[in-house]
């Protein structure tokens, strides 16, 4: 998948990264062109009015960040990195939610509230929430992968929520993926009973296998990897097949008196599971793609599929304001088990590895986190 990701240069200890604080600079992995990602020197963002600056503690790696970096899907250079939380530093004039020592996880997106597209509540649509609030210099692109972001007025308002003392800032990171995955799962329409298969079981997959769990469904899933089907049967899911080795339609229709699933939620970015998804699917399904956000892939599927057997395709793309306090909670009252799902922790002199081996998964990687001493 693209290029292989630059070494990083290391660029100091967590004390010289303190007296970078003095001079102004800080350190960051900054992308500069497909598949390069480097450590640097960068100034610390300045902050204005209704702002605040926190200090980045953990960052973990979503999927997004990895279609960037790799296919070149934005202009360098950019500091990525959007599920993020840290320590307030400095809060700017007017700012009175939080104050410098305050433990934050932060989201990266928050809509207007007022447009056409927020009155019909498809917040992610709306242009004030097209606008990234977090930055860590260059054009806002969350800014996880540096050492200090800048948070603006609209993200301090309604978009950064305060840490419980118990709640570390490995499991706040994931507010913000389960919310996306929470959206998804309700714009799937899951309910009570109904049987519902997963394809594939990486980090996102496994949320949204415990979410539609938490929503009532019966879930299975399949991945190739025989490491995430162990694991998505110790998170609770009824049964994970092997694509390579199952007859996954029979399996899925032995379960279903012959029917198919409900609903088939794909987390996979391959076109060629959008028909498999269909064909899996019962008449009058769902089938709701989490992954297929990529600006040039083209998908195809037979037409009866959905003007015969009247199936749905539905997308679902990032974090829904309205689930924001829901999601937050699940993850601080650990309703589920976000910690267990991290499998590999890396510094941010590292960031090039880690970024690797997100991109090119072993059978024992989950969820891949930054984490900043």
């Amino acid at each position: 998948m693209g290029q292989t990701i630059s070494p990083i240069e290391s660029t100091g200890s967590s004390r010289q990264r303190d007296s970078h604080l003095a001079v102004g600079h800080m350190r960051a992995g900054v992308y500069r062109g497909q598949g390069r990602v480097t450590v640097e020197s960068v100034p610390i963002p300045e902050i204005g009015e209704g702002e605040i600056l926190f200090r980045v503690a953990a960052c973990g790696i979503c999927g997004t960040d990895i279609k960037k970096i790799h296919h070149g899907f934005i202009a360098p250079p950019q500091i990525l990195g959007h599920e993020l939380a840290g320590t307030v530093v400095k809060a700017g004039r007017g700012v009175t939610k939080f104050k410098p020592g305050d433990r934050v996880v932060s989201f990266h997106h928050i809509p207007c509230g007022d447009c056409f597209y927020c009155e019909r509540k498809l917040f992610s649509q709306c242009a004030g929430y097209k606008k990234v609030g977090l930055t860590a210099g260059f054009d806002p692109n969350g800014g996880g992968f540096a050492e200090y972001v800048r948070a603006m007025p609209w993200i301090v308002e309604r978009g950064m929520i305060a840490l419980p003392a118990d709640v570390s800032f490995e499991e706040a990171t994931f507010a913000e993926p389960v919310n996306t995955c929470l959206k998804a799962v309700r714009k799937a329409r899951v309910s009570k009973n109904e049987t519902v298969l997963v394809i594939g079981q990486g980090p996102i997959g496994m949320l949204l296998m415990l979410l539609a769990k938490y929503e009532g469904g019966e879930v299975f899933t399949s991945d190739p990897m025989p490491g995430r089907r162990a694991a998505s049967l110790r998170f609770g899911a009824e049964g994970s097949f092997d694509p390579a080795s199952k007859n996954l339609l029979e399996e899925i229709r032995s379960r279903t008196d012959g029917r198919g699933a409900d609903v088939v939620m794909v987390a996979v970015p391959s076109p060629s599971l959008v028909p498999e998804a269909l064909t899996l699917a019962r008449p009058g399904g769902r089938i709701l793609l989490f992954a297929h956000n990529d600006p040039v892939m083209q998908l195809g599927f037979p037409a009866a599929a959905v003007g015969v057997e009247e199936k749905e395709i539905l997308g679902s793309y990032s974090a829904s304001v309205d689930d924001q306090d829901e999601s937050a909670a699940l993850v601080f009252e650990r309703k589920l088990p976000v910690r267990e799902l991290i499998s590999h922790r890396f510094p941010l002199d590292q960031i090039g590895e880690a970024l690797e081996l997100a991109a090119r998964p072993a059978d024992d990687t989950l969820k891949v986190v930054i984490r900043h001493e």
